[in-house]
């Protein structure tokens, strides 16, 4: 009992770190100021050669690291990775930070669905409400957008939604560690900013920043939400990823003073609310399962 409290301890510790960390992704992405590409290549190759490093050390050091791609299912994996990458950056500089989170938590709904599609887990029917809900509240922020500029950068952070739930879902499909392959997914990001760049040109007023971002946020934040749930359920990851959600526009309002619209809270506020509540329902769904499992293995003394 004392050893699976604290294995619990060590996953809410972790979950919550990595969470509050990547809450100044986006803050630091704004600081550095730059040209998207140049941002993306800077991001993406800091971020490629400090995970090659930590690969390199533990393999040298234990011999038994994982692979970075571990097959056709890892090449899937880091491609997905890849594309939600660049549509992230891309909807960084095309929409507000407040849109760009929001529509960013609808990745979990996104995931729920491709479950059903492709592994055939079909969800509950407070999974479905919860779709249709967080549908409108995403409906609602996009609606903002139109004829305003920042509708593409909208649709890109729905599309980042989209390439995370695919890459969590076929890693949930094949079984296999795919620890390492989210952050050698940057190869891809890598590869494009270097092309995109030598036709745009070098464009970066303060690269320190990035720099910081690519070579210890990034890392931090994805091994500690990728370790996480080893100790704790999904739904319970799920909570501390809205930290970012919650966190990052308010670090933005403080900094540049963007202050998100009506539409964005409003619909921001349906995304986060329907999430919150989800999971605690999924939390109190699968209490009541382990509760009638240990009631089965232990029943009660006859009187």
């Amino acid at each position: 009992m004392f050893a699976s409290s604290s294995n619990h301890a060590k996953g809410f510790a972790l979950t919550a770190l990595g969470g509050l960390t990547l809450t100044v992704d986006i803050p630091l992405i704004r600081l550095a100021g730059g040209d998207h590409w140049t941002i993306l290549l800077l991001r993406s190759s800091t971020t490629l050669a400090v995970t090659l490093l930590i690969w390199l050390a533990w393999r040298w050091l234990r011999g038994n690291a994982p692979p970075l791609v571990p097959g056709r299912s890892g090449l899937a994996v880091a491609l997905f990775y890849g594309l939600g990458s660049i549509s992230f950056i891309t909807a960084v500089f095309h929409t507000s930070t407040a849109n760009l989170v929001f529509i960013l938590v609808f990745n979990t709904m996104f995931a729920a669905l491709l479950s059903w599609l492709v592994l055939g887990e079909r969800p509950r029917t407070a999974t479905l409400i919860a779709m249709v809900l967080m549908t409108g509240g995403v409906l609602v922020i996009v609606s903002d957008s139109i004829g305003t500029g920042q509708l593409f950068g909208d649709l890109m952070a729905l599309a980042s939604s989209l390439f995370l739930a695919s890459a969590i879902t076929v890693s949930r499909a094949s079984g296999k560690d795919m620890g390492f392959t989210a952050l050698v997914a940057v190869l891809l990001p890598f590869v494009l900013a270097v092309v995109m760049v030598q036709k745009t040109g070098f464009q970066v007023e303060a690269p320190w920043w990035i720099i910081l971002n690519g070579g210890v946020i990034m890392p931090i934040a994805f091994f500690c939400l990728a370790t996480g749930p080893k100790y704790i359920s999904g739904p319970e990851v799920a909570m501390f990823y809205l930290l970012e959600t919650v966190l990052a526009p308010v670090w933005v309002w403080m900094i540049f003073a963007e202050i998100p619209s009506r539409n964005s809270l409003i619909g921001g506020a349906i995304l986060v609310v329907t999430l919150i509540v989800h999971s605690l329902w999924q939390l109190n769904q699968v209490a009541r399962e382990i509760g009638r499992s240990n009631s089965l293995r232990f029943p009660a003394p006859l009187s």
